[in-house]
């Protein structure tokens, strides 16, 4: 009875596997965050912040646009924090369902995130009285963005996802050509190509999930 049962179900084995696979692809989107609203928060973040530095504090020690010197930090703080909480949101309701190794893998990462970016405050608001005004921006924008993309080829290995290798990759190899280029241009590269490069990774990431 049973055996009948599941051969009116199910004409052949395929039907039964394209079945499985089809279930398992929409568990993964129901617990995988829309990358979009995970990768564009930081994405306008990057643009946005690092174009106004690149604005006030241009190649040269040029001001391209006057502003109070305080705008590109305050901007850059209050961004960096919105897009903390909003993604911080997203992540902890995607994984809400999950338990076991992948919520301590996630739990453990993003300590991870925190514990490497107050390492490099520490470290560099220790330095930071000995340095002229130029390199120490270079200082501070090169290693946090130096920081994310490692992490972010780190991630990778944990999920074993080529993207998010790619874009710590591509982050790494645009924060060097910046911290090259100098103080001013630094700003210019990581609000094209850094920032773009958020973007379109949140872009690819949502066409791939759908």
């Amino acid at each position: 009875m049973t055996s009948k049962d599941d051969e009116s179900i199910f004409g052949d084995p395929g039907d039964a596997l394209r079945l499985i696979e089809r279930e398992r692809g929409n568990t993964m989107r129901h617990v995988t965050p829309d990358p979009r609203l995970m990768y564009w928060p930081w994405g306008l973040t990057w643009l946005i912040s690092f174009g106004l530095s690149f604005l006030r504090f241009g190649p040269d020690g040029r001001t391209l646009v006057a502003m109070p010197a305080w705008v590109p930090m305050t901007a850059l703080t209050a961004l960096l924090i919105a897009a903390g909480i909003f993604t911080g949101i997203v992540g902890a309701r995607s994984s809400r369902d999950i338990a076991g190794r992948s919520s301590r893998q996630g739990l453990m990462y993003g300590i991870s995130w925190s514990a490497g970016f107050t390492s490099l405050a520490v470290i560099f608001g220790r330095v930071s009285d000995s340095m002229p005004e130029p390199l120490l921006g270079l200082l501070w924008g090169g290693g946090m963005v130096a920081l994310v993309g490692v992490l972010y080829m780190a991630g990778s290995a944990i999920w074993v996802e080529r993207d998010m290798f790619v874009l710590g990759a591509w982050i790494s190899v645009v924060n060097v050509i910046g911290v090259l280029w100098g103080p001013g241009w630094h700003a210019l590269v990581l609000a094209v190509a850094g920032g773009g490069g958020l973007l379109v990774a949140g872009l690819v990431g949502w066409l791939r999930r759908r």
